[in-house]
């Protein structure tokens, strides 16, 4: 099996979404000390490298982006033009589009409540307001305008968040292409009049499409349908307040959506916030935290299909310690690293010595440093001894009783040895018989006689030791 593309720093796995200029795909960022991201990475179609027109179209939407800093629009953090690929690399939300959560719902017999219909709408609503009112680095107004505000461009996170994607389409006042005559701009089932008969979008035609959006959250049913006659429908304007199909939405919220629906740009709401400051006091919205419950209830087999994707792709970029990367700039996969947990089967392991050698090991070092420390605490009270004759004799064994207690608790310090010490060999001497000499800390003691009644041997594993 092929593993993922790698552009520059990113990894590019498996497809989440497509559409006519360019796709979706997991990615993961990795960075120094062993950082890394799960990201979402927009790229080009490869059809469309070679056409300067999409490319510019694709740059414009990520430098757009970067100017609309806000919880309800999805940040882009990089832009990559490397080895023949351009890619806009986003943040990556976990949810799903409301189009799909509206489909499912409807599936299923149901529709959204007016609730979480007016928590969707105000997120939207908060971000297209933030979109239009960005300015460039020098504090001018970019005069942004999203034009393609639709189900497709809603994504509603398991956070509870919805946020406004895709300004692919957007017009602003430094764009660095600007769209021809005749070129798709939107989708006309959710274009203001004004964008049907090819006058100027403006926020107010924003506002008119988050119209759109709201009054099928709360009916369940399209306002237009995507045939040959949906220009002249949206031309011949809304006369069908919500109410009419979905009986628990009240006269005030009826009022907000038809306002928003008005055929004339001067008869909507003047801006996004202007409609969200009117839609949250005639609906109040859901908690952040029952729309999250909705979306995962109504998107459990999508997301949970998705998650699993997800996680094979983290575990096996962790997994991954032998993946070449493309260009020449070193990764964490070839550096040796101590986070490392898992090995691919058939990679041999990188340490030298198994677990329980190294146990032993730590077990024999440890073991030595107290029974150094304890020979010295006995020297420091014992009291001074004359020296030792020149000429060694024989040593009695010393009686277990009187063996320090500290000696015996650590005199197994080496992993399997026994308590038993070696026995000095005896010698002849001529010299007059001397007292016996209890021996010195450092020196290690003489075996015990049979008869005496010690204690037996124990030896110590090293495995008890934690």
């Amino acid at each position: 099996m092929l593993g993922p593309q790698v552009v520059g720093r990113y990894a590019i796995h498996e497809k989440i979404a497509s559409g006519g200029m360019a796709s979706v795909h997991f990615g993961r960022s990795e960075g120094a000390a062993g950082f890394a991201r799960t990201v979402a990475i927009k790229r080009l179609h490869a059809h469309l490298l070679e056409q300067p027109e999409f490319q510019a179209t694709l740059v414009d939407e990520a430098r757009l982006a970067a100017r609309m800093h806000h919880p309800n629009i999805v940040s882009v953090l990089d832009v990559v033009s490397a080895q023949g690929e351009l890619l806009v690399v986003m943040e990556y939300v976990r949810g799903e589009a409301l189009s799909s959560l509206m489909n499912a719902e409807h599936t299923r017999g149901g529709r959204l409540t007016p609730a979480i219909a007016s928590a969707i709408a105000l997120d939207a609503l908060a971000g297209l307001h933030a979109a239009h009112e960005a300015t460039s680095e020098r504090g001018t107004p970019l005069q942004i305008v999203h034009r393609d505000v639709s189900p497709q461009n809603v994504l509603v996170g398991v956070d509870g968040t919805a946020r406004v994607i895709d300004f692919g389409v957007a017009k602003a006042a430094d764009r660095l292409q600007t769209t021809t005559d005749g070129a798709i701009k939107g989708k006309p089932s959710y274009m203001a009049p004004e964008q049907i008969v090819g006058g100027e979008a403006t926020r107010r035609s924003d506002v008119y499409s988050a119209a759109v959006v709201l009054w099928e959250m709360l009916t369940g049913k399209r306002l237009f349908e995507p045939d040959s006659a949906v220009a002249r429908a949206v031309l011949a304007g809304a006369t069908v307040p919500p109410s009419r199909h979905a009986p628990k939405v009240s006269p005030e919220l009826d009022a907000v959506v038809m306002k928003g629906l008005a055929t004339t740009p001067a008869d909507r709401f003047a801006t996004a916030l202007e409609m969200a400051e009117a839609l949250r006091r005639a609906a109040p919205p859901a908690f952040a935290t029952e729309v999250g419950a909705w979306v995962q209830d109504v998107a459990s087999a999508s997301l949970a299909k998705r998650a699993a994707i997800l996680a094979a792709i983290e575990s096996g970029g962790e997994a991954r310690v032998d993946a070449p990367a493309v260009d020449d700039a070193p990764t964490i996969a070839s550096q040796p690293s101590s986070l490392s947990v898992e090995t691919p089967k058939g990679t041999p392991p990188t340490a030298p010595r198994s677990r329980s050698m190294r146990t032993a090991a730590a077990v024999t070092g440890a073991a030595g440093i107290a029974i150094a420390t304890a020979a010295l605490l006995l020297l420091h009270r014992r009291p001074a001894e004359p020296p030792e004759p020149s000429t060694a004799t024989a040593l009695p064994a010393t009686p277990a009783s009187s063996a320090p207690t500290a000696m015996q608790e650590h005199a197994t310090g080496d992993a399997g040895a026994d308590t038993t010490a070696a026995t000095a060999p005896p010698q002849a001497t001529s010299a007059p018989p001397q007292r016996a000499i209890t021996p010195p800390p450092h020196r290690r003691l003489p075996p015990r006689r049979p008869s005496s009644p010690s204690p037996p041997a124990t030896t110590l594993d090293p495995a008890s030791i934690r």
